[in-house]
């Protein structure tokens, strides 16, 4: 028997962050975007809400709320603002995800008390200038010398790496060539301030102008050789299972996005008027606003039945890339409609919508771009 209904925590989840957002984040958000500010106090409010380790154990430090629980709590974050919700989201499935599921006790004992009180930030560090889609084209290097691993190269378009909350970065790099030919690819913890690791903030995005996003160079950068991430050579996987996970999270932003805009247009139409009504009772309208109604509840059952399926150690990576690719072009086409109802005032800064706009397009190309994801989707087709 089939059973939709969340459960009573899942609702008290729910109601807790949306009350959060609409009290903490709404506010200051639209000056956050403008400024292109990372906001500290704000970040400490969500650790203090319990929004980092969502899906650690307690023995770690975490709120054990599961995978549902998570990406409800992302969903409504970014039912308000993309880059608080991007904040989390980055903060939980990329940077705590990666030491949570392949750390050595050790290393789970130094970082993730600190990373689930929000006390700090943990990063991804995967994409490279001429490395993005082609994950294994990574340049970054690290070679063994005594007990010391020493990197070379450069990350960019990293979330949660440059603010005065970055705490620690998970790096993959290259650390041989295999026999035949490929790279052996390799991850590391790398300390914030760690000597030869330098972190530069970018600014001028189009999207998520509040969150943190930087470059990082190495230059003879040294960790111990117990910063290294499980095996040697296991980097690849780590990484790609960390993007299976990562992927329901930026799904979820792309559902909580859509959310907002379509509340934001559909409030809009019952308030404007022209020709002498209401413009959501005009049938151009109301059809758009029908057809987002049901587009929202195409992607919220898909992606909850993703985070289902995680939940109960089942397959997900096929559901978590359909989930991804659908959630983030629902958006799209949510945010484009949201903005042609509110006419000339969507494309005003007064007026959130055009936020959500700007917010949507990075959920595209993010964590692999839809093309990537259509490949993904294929390849469990067995094509």
């Amino acid at each position: 028997m089939l059973n939709y209904d969340l459960t009573d925590e899942q609702n008290i989840l729910r109601q807790t962050i949306r009350e959060f957002a609409e009290r903490e984040v709404a506010p200051v958000a639209r000056e956050l975007d403008e400024r292109e500010e990372f906001s500290v106090p704000l970040t400490r409010k969500m650790a203090e809400v319990g929004l980092f380790g969502c899906f650690v154990s307690e023995e770690w430090g975490g709120s054990s709320m599961g995978y549902v629980g998570y990406i409800i709590a992302v969903e409504e974050l970014a039912r308000v603002d993309g880059s608080t919700a991007a904040t989390v989201a980055a903060g939980n499935s990329l940077g705590i995800g990666p030491i949570y599921y392949f750390g050595s006790e050790e290393q789970k004992k130094r970082w993730l008390p600190r990373l689930c009180r929000g006390e700090i930030l943990a990063a991804f560090g995967l994409t490279e200038p001429d490395a993005g889609s082609d994950a294994q084209a990574s340049r970054t290097a690290a070679v063994l010398r005594g007990d010391e691993w020493v990197l070379n190269g450069s990350k960019i378009f990293i979330t949660n790496a440059t603010s005065a909350m970055a705490g620690v970065v998970t790096v993959q790099a290259v650390t041989d060539v295999r026999p035949d030919g490929r790279k052996e690819l390799s991850c590391f913890l790398v300390p914030a301030g760690t000597p030869g690791c330098t972190a530069k903030a970018m600014h001028g995005k189009l999207m998520w102008r509040s969150s943190d996003t930087g470059e990082l160079f190495f230059e003879d950068c040294k960790v111990p050789q117990a910063n290294l991430l499980g095996q040697r050579g296991d980097g690849f996987k780590q990484m790609m299972q960390t993007l299976d996970g990562g992927r329901l999270s930026i799904a979820a932003m792309g559902l909580g996005g859509a959310q907002g805009a379509y509340e934001l247009a559909l409030n809009y139409a019952q308030q404007r008027k022209q020709f002498g009504m209401l413009i959501g009772k005009f049938q151009a309208n109301a059809f758009k606003l029908a057809t987002m109604a049901m587009e929202l509840e195409a992607a919220r059952n898909m992606l909850y039945k993703a985070c289902w399926l995680r939940e109960q150690h089942r397959p997900f990576g096929m559901v978590a890339a359909m989930s991804k690719l659908y959630c983030s072009e629902v958006f799209k086409r949510v945010a484009t409609e949201a903005v042609q109802i509110h006419g000339g005032y969507g494309l005003m800064k007064e007026y959130n919508v055009e936020r959500f706009f700007r917010d949507q397009k990075l959920l595209e190309i993010g964590e692999g771009t839809s093309e990537i994801q259509r490949i993904v989707i294929s390849r469990h087709l067995g094509l």
